[in-house]
């Protein structure tokens, strides 16, 4: 701590730091990249913080009006006919309501925005990525992909030669020669998948799979929900992207406590020059968002800021004695400058607002936020400014006459003097460069971001007590530069802020949100509601006149006195009835009237009219919005048929759309476009477990040799929510899922339906293809090896049958000779030559039962009958073999049907 007397104060000495109370202006940004230094990044953070809370006093009011109307909460300030009350008209002419501050709500919006949420919690609001451009042939993708391909062959072979070298294979052997040979790596199974993909495939599946994982991670339903909610309240919705050390995460910020600044034909909050957020956060609550980035001196000093002190300056009875010397100062300053009666003055002057109160503490209490106290949670300011910085144009012309150009930063030094030609141009200029190297330096933007920590109120006026808020970077302890600057939509060297949004302006007019839109109907018709309460309450009904003359004691057994008329009512009210006193010594003069009659006190009529009014505003809410009671699922008359209210309805989704399209259609996709840049600057840089496990080795690799340089966006894949795109997808899936020919099992139904881009689709579908055509070419071989069989069979039949034929022919042929034979014979049969007391015919006879011929002729009709035989089992083998083939494609077809019938029957219990 630094310690002076007034002797060195006067002398000059001044306190090591800054003062705060004079940054009321923001500091130039065109300054070199040395020059800008922590105080001139903390001088930015104060600037922006005072700026920031200006514009959300500004419109705090009104955005939370829209709140508590969304919610059903009465703002009393809408029913008092003041100057700046927007409906003060129709409250003149409506209100007649004693005591506005008893009003009750009666909804119409908060009806509509539960509806409208609904039905938007049930819509398609998928985001898918696609190659709008992916069919043209572009070199430089080609090699891009020939990089991955080598890279992955790379890390396949050192990954084969290690299990080789493991298992005990030599080099030189012929088992590890044919495994590491290039078709057999080719085949593998990571490496055979990158095949079945284009490059453009790969971010886009890997873009899809990682919004998967960040869906679940971030709770993106539950935010997105919420941010429709804010966008029809308000017209307005945050997105904030946080970067930490080496994972990223998504917020919404509250729109009542954001700010922005931005040219007034840009839309989008990320084409702003500074954005940022206002948040209220415990101690422990800072410690676990922060203090990761803290050191240890601005961890002790969260001690000192709590609980939070009074603002300096602002205390009445002190008198300049040195007690308020500002050290940072000089001792002229202190002495001549502003008087302490001034700067009470002035530290005061901005800082409360609505009757006393600091801004934010309004926002809080007015939101009914309830805890120990906001004076014990710190203020917690996070901003988003474009600075410039200097860049420059090197043209280099080296001694050969070789001309190179590239892009440098201001910290580069110049090795090679310039020579220029002065003789026709006298400026110094890349044309007439001769040798050397010559640099045109340009300005560009680029993101500066930080953290201010504080007490509860605005920290800009000076030291609190000696408490001095905390700064620190964005995913450091210094307020720098971002790590990672998200690409401009239309130059190079173009920049967003890290906060994507809508802000509700168009062509210079703030567009009207959805309660905007239907507020005046609704103030109305709580006006109209709260009267016919009123009349309700007042209503006598019917009423019994009587003359109390004819009871036998004077006004009901006592004298009514002063207030004759209030006690009338109140008679009236509790008994329903009025005793009149018609003598001459009370009215004076002589009444003929009847001693009994009634008095219909209803009031009917008046409350008719009030319902009419009251529908009327009603039914003027809805169509201001575009809606109807038909879709608000509300009762409609017997008039209405079921093509009336169908066509009713769907003229009211029309005139709502637009807010469904311009949250889900044009913010959404540039929202997911900004988290999947920030997911591959991590997952190629600093990738944390969390991401690097979901990447495939393809897709490590794309990012190896990408790194950040080539976006999804410059390979034209983007993230869209184009109808027609989902259309077309669903199609496909539903074309798939009722063709039951391509043989697709239960599994690749599943991936089919999971997929959530046409690159993933496709590659879905050309997996069954691939699947149904090799089931196809099964089919087919089987089909071509039963004929083949078959006409085998035949060729054999054909065979056997000539063989009997011939065998027939050669039949006949022997039986023609054996009977010329026999004939022969029977010539000599009375001759006994051989003499052995047999005649000669019967030793013929013998000898040609004995011969060759005459067995193979007895014998031919036995053979006929076995190859018969032969034949009939040969055919009844090929039927069964024909059944059996029958039977497995008919299992199949069963299996088949049974699983898309489990489909369905899944499908309509989840119906039911």
């Amino acid at each position: 701590m630094e310690v002076y007397n007034a002797l060195q104060l006067k002398n000059g000495a001044k306190v090591e730091g800054y003062n705060q109370s004079s940054h009321f202006t923001q500091p130039i940004q065109f300054l070199p990249q040395d020059k800008k230094d922590q105080e001139w990044a903390m001088w930015n953070m104060d600037w922006l913080e005072l700026q920031g809370l200006k514009q959300i006093r500004a419109n705090a009011k009104k955005m939370m009006k829209n709140y508590k109307l969304a919610e059903g909460i009465i703002d009393k300030s809408d029913y008092i006919p003041e100057e700046d009350n927007d409906y003060s008209d129709i409250l003149e002419t409506l209100s007649d309501v004693e005591n506005p501050f008893e009003l009750e709500f009666y909804p119409i919006l908060p009806n509509i925005i539960k509806t409208l949420t609904a039905e938007f919690a049930k819509r398609n609001k998928r985001i898918t990525y696609r190659a709008v451009d992916e069919a043209s042939f572009n070199e430089l993708l080609e090699a891009k992909r020939s990089d991955i391909e080598t890279s992955l062959i790379a890390k396949a072979e050192q990954k084969l030669m290690a299990k080789l070298a493991a298992a005990g294979l030599e080099p030189d052997s012929e088992e590890f020669q044919k495994t590491m040979s290039p078709e057999n790596i080719k085949s593998l199974p990571e490496i055979q998948e990158f095949y079945t993909k284009s490059y453009i495939n790969i971010p886009e599946q890997w873009a899809s799979k990682q919004h998967d994982i960040d869906e679940e991670r971030f709770h993106m339903d539950e935010l997105e929900e919420r941010a429709f909610y804010d966008f029809l309240i308000n017209y307005k919705e945050y997105w904030h992207f946080d970067m930490l050390e080496d994972d990223y995460n998504v917020e919404l910020w509250n729109p009542v406590l954001t700010f922005e600044h931005k040219s007034p034909e840009n839309k989008y909050t990320s084409d702003s020059s500074f954005a940022g957020n206002v948040e209220l956060l415990t101690l422990s609550d800072v410690i676990d968002k922060y203090g990761w980035k803290m050191n240890q001196l601005q961890l002790e000093s969260l001690e000192k800021q709590m609980p939070a002190s009074n603002v300096d300056y602002a205390i009445t009875g002190y008198a300049n004695d040195g007690a308020r010397y500002d050290a940072t100062k000089s001792h002229e300053w202190n002495s001549t400058g502003p008087s302490l009666g001034y700067r009470q003055y002035m530290s005061m002057m901005t800082n409360f607002v609505d009757n006393g109160n600091d801004v934010v503490d309004w926002i809080m209490g007015d939101g009914q936020f309830s805890s120990m106290g906001e004076s014990q949670l710190f203020r917690v300011t996070k901003s988003y400014w474009k600075s410039q910085r200097k860049i420059g144009h090197l043209t280099k012309i080296d001694l050969d006459g070789e001309v190179t150009t590239s892009i440098i930063d201001e910290s580069y030094q110049i090795v090679d003097k310039p020579i220029y030609n002065n003789v026709l141009f006298k400026n110094n200029t890349e044309d007439n460069l001769i040798f050397g190297e010559h640099v045109e330096w340009v300005w560009i933007n680029q993101t500066w971001g930080g953290i201010k920590i504080g007490p509860n109120m605005p920290t800009w006026y000076g030291n609190k007590e000696g408490i001095t808020p905390i700064y620190i970077g964005i995913n450091q302890n210094e307020i720098k530069p971002l790590k990672f600057q998200f690409k401009g939509n239309n130059s190079i060297y173009g920049c967003k802020i890290p906060v994507e949004g809508l802000s509700g302006q168009n062509r210079y007019i703030s567009q009207q949100s959805l309660i905007d839109l239907g507020k005046p109907f609704q103030i109305a018709y709580n006006m109209v509601n709260n009267q016919m309460k009123d009349i309700l309450i007042d209503e006598i009904g019917t009423v019994l006149l009587f003359d109390q003359n004819t009871l036998p004691q004077h006004s009901m057994g006592e004298d009514w006195g002063k207030g004759n008329l209030a006690k009338a009512y109140v008679a009236m009210k509790d008994f329903s009835m009025l005793p009149l006193d018609t003598s001459i010594t009370n009215t004076e003069n002589a009444l003929n009237f009847q001693h009994f009659q009634t008095l219909n006190m209803e009031q009917t009529g008046r409350l008719m009219s009030r319902i009419q009014l009251a529908n009327y505003f009603k039914q003027q809410a809805y169509e201001a919005v575009g809606l109807n009671p038909q879709r608000m699922g509300q009762q409609i008359g017997q008039t209405n048929t079921a093509t009336g209210v169908e066509q009713a309805v769907a003229g009211s989704y029309a005139q709502t759309e637009t807010f469904f399209i311009q949250h889900s259609d044009y913010l959404m996709p540039r929202v997911h476009q900004m988290r999947t840049d920030l997911a591959q600057y991590y997952a190629s840089t600093k990738p944390s477990l969390r991401i690097q496990y979901t990447t495939s080795a393809d897709e490590r690799v794309f990012f190896e040799i990408n790194t950040t340089d080539l976006l999804l966006r410059d390979l034209n894949v983007y993230g869209t929510t184009n109808a027609n795109h989902r259309q077309t997808m669903e199609q496909i899936r539903q074309m798939a899922v009722q063709n039951n020919t391509t043989g697709a099992t239960i599994y690749d139904l599943g991936a089919l339906l999971s997929a959530n881009s046409l690159g993933s689709i496709q590659n879905v579908l050309k997996g069954i293809d691939q699947k149904s055509q090799k089931r196809v070419e099964e089919e087919r071989a089987h089909a071509e090896k039963l004929k083949g069989m078959e006409l085998q069979q035949r060729d054999k039949e054909i065979q056997m049958a000539n063989d009997t034929k011939a065998a027939e022919t050669e039949k006949l042929i022997r039986k023609d000779l054996m009977v010329a034979e026999i004939k022969a014979s029977g010539y000599a049969s009375s001759q006994d030559i051989n003499q052995n007391k047999e005649s000669d015919y019967t030793d013929a006879m013998n000898d040609l039962k004995k011969s060759e011929q005459y067995q193979e002729s007895m014998g031919l009709s036995r053979e006929k009958e076995v190859v018969k035989q032969q034949m009939h089992s040969d055919k009844l083998s090929l039927e069964k073999e024909k059944l059996n083939q029958a039977r497995e494609l008919k299992e199949k077809d069963l299996q088949i049907a049974k699983e898309n019938k489990n489909r369905f029957d899944v499908k309509n219990d989840k119906k039911k």
